[in-house]
């Protein structure tokens, strides 16, 4: 359980925000420590120069021997362990000072004598005094043309200020990273619900419970985009299943129908098996039945792999206005039989680049579809045209025509409108036609009405290069 924690999104931000928000903290405290001991640090500084000014101010008014008496007063009325004073010559020889057996083991530091006489400005040294765990600071300045003062005061403040922030910083250090860990987790736990939500939806959808969605926050944020994307992909792929399941039931209904005539075929010639005849009729039908069947297998397989792009189209050069032309005269026959009015337009001398053998089945299955569903003394022109680097054919009829709510649904494969039922076929025809267009960067565009007929529209990229 404790593995799964660790591994998940959620405990890795609230330990991103946790060391992220504690560095923060770090470095404030730190800025507020280096801030606040400078300011202490300027306050005893200050304090010693205030020293060193009056001494001055009592040497030039009472001499060395009013230096002295000042030593002893200042430093009984702060306190011997707090301030000592000591007057010397530039030689370092000691001539006054305070009480100095506390801080008998601060010396008088030549080195720091030697600055103040080159430099001839104030000179500021941190010493620790000995056998004690006590800092103090010390000023060594002129208050005199050959007198020297060195004074220095105790930082019990300075200690007492590092010792308490110390413990504050520790203490608050710990409350920030439990607030920080445990607000950031709640925080991250809320900002991540939606996700949750998506996890466990998807997990409780099964094949056949497609039903169940992710319910949207409304802040139209990231997580609110990622539930409306996961409802539309849920969506497409409940339309995908009852799509299939659809085209499955067709199958097996357009599979069943050949199966059984082939199996009535061959139980009739069992009864008259003495006819020899009876024997060739039945082989006769069979070979129609399974071509039939092979030719419904093919062309699925050619759909399959068009759309996966991987059927082997060859593309070149090709005489459209010819292709059209020699389409109609096949198909002209039989449009005589029915005493339908048959006409073309066809612009002469269009090229595009395309698979011929592939364009020529999709234009062949659209006009043996009109004249499949239009009625006997009825009309279907042909027009092609080049505009505006575009190719259309168009293939009008005087048909049943199609309703406004299965215009889209004709083009699924094995779909068969109702009105279609009585009708030869499988459903497979404008699926394939819609394929194979597509494949050459075109689409295929429908105009009907049901009873008033149909316009089906093939239109094609005539600087189509890139389809190569």
């Amino acid at each position: 359980m404790w593995y799964n924690i660790f591994n998940t999104i959620a405990f890795r931000l609230t330990l991103w925000f946790t060391g992220i928000f504690s560095i923060c903290s770090s470095f404030a405290f730190v800025l507020f420590y280096f801030l606040a001991t400078q300011t202490l640090q300027t306050q005893i500084d200050q304090e010693l120069l205030d020293n060193a000014a009056k001494f001055s101010a009592v040497i030039r008014r009472n001499g060395l021997m009013g230096a002295r008496e000042l030593a002893v007063v200042e430093a009984q009325a702060a306190g011997e362990k707090m301030i000592f004073f000591r007057l010397v010559y530039p030689t370092g020889e000691v001539f006054a000072s305070s009480h100095m057996s506390y801080w008998k083991h601060v010396h008088v530091s030549k080195h720091v004598l030697q600055r103040l006489i080159s430099n001839k400005d104030n000179v500021f040294e941190t010493v620790r005094v000995a056998s004690t765990p006590k800092k103090a600071r010390i000023l060594y300045s002129y208050v005199a043309g050959n007198a020297i003062l060195q004074t220095g005061i105790a930082m019990d403040s300075y200690i007492k200020f590092l010792s308490a922030f110390k413990k504050v910083f520790i203490s608050a250090m710990g409350f920030i990273i439990i607030f920080s860990a445990i607000s950031g987790w709640l925080l991250v736990r809320k900002a991540l619900s939606g996700v949750t939500a998506i996890t466990k939806t998807a997990q409780n959808i099964t094949g056949n419970n497609l039903d169940a969605r992710v319910k949207g926050t409304g802040n139209k944020d990231e997580l609110d985009h990622l539930v409306i994307t996961f409802n539309s992909m849920l969506d497409r792929i409940e339309e995908l299943v009852k799509s299939i399941r659809e085209m499955s039931d067709n199958i097996a209904h357009d599979l069943k129908s050949p199966i059984t005539r082939i199996r009535g075929f061959a139980e009739l010639t069992l009864i008259h098996e003495e006819n020899l005849e009876d024997y060739r009729t039945m082989a006769a039908n069979t070979i129609e039945e399974t071509d039939r069947l092979l030719d419904m297998i093919n062309t699925m397989l050619v759909i399959s792999k068009a759309e996966a792009g991987e059927e082997d189209f060859e593309f070149k050069k090709t005489n459209l206005s010819l292709m059209v032309k020699e389409a109609c005269d096949l198909f002209a026959p039989l449009a005589e039989d029915k005493h339908i009015e048959f006409s073309q337009i066809i612009q002469d001398q269009i090229f595009i680049v395309a698979d011929i053998r592939m364009l020529q089945r999709a234009f062949s299955n659209l006009l043996d579809n009109a004249i499949k569903y239009t009625p006997e003394y009825g009309k279907i022109t042909v027009i092609t045209s080049l505009t505006n680097n575009e190719v259309s054919i168009r293939i009008e009829d005087t048909g049943i025509g199609i309703a406004p709510e299965y215009v889209e649904k004709i083009f699924e494969r094995f779909y068969r409108a109702e009105s279609s039922r009585t009708s030869a076929g499988t459903g497979l025809g404008l699926s394939l036609a819609r394929t194979i267009v597509r494949r050459h960067k075109g689409d295929i565009r429908v105009e009907s009405s049901q009873g008033k007929g149909a316009v089906f529209e093939m239109r094609l990229p005539f600087n189509n290069f890139k389809v190569i």
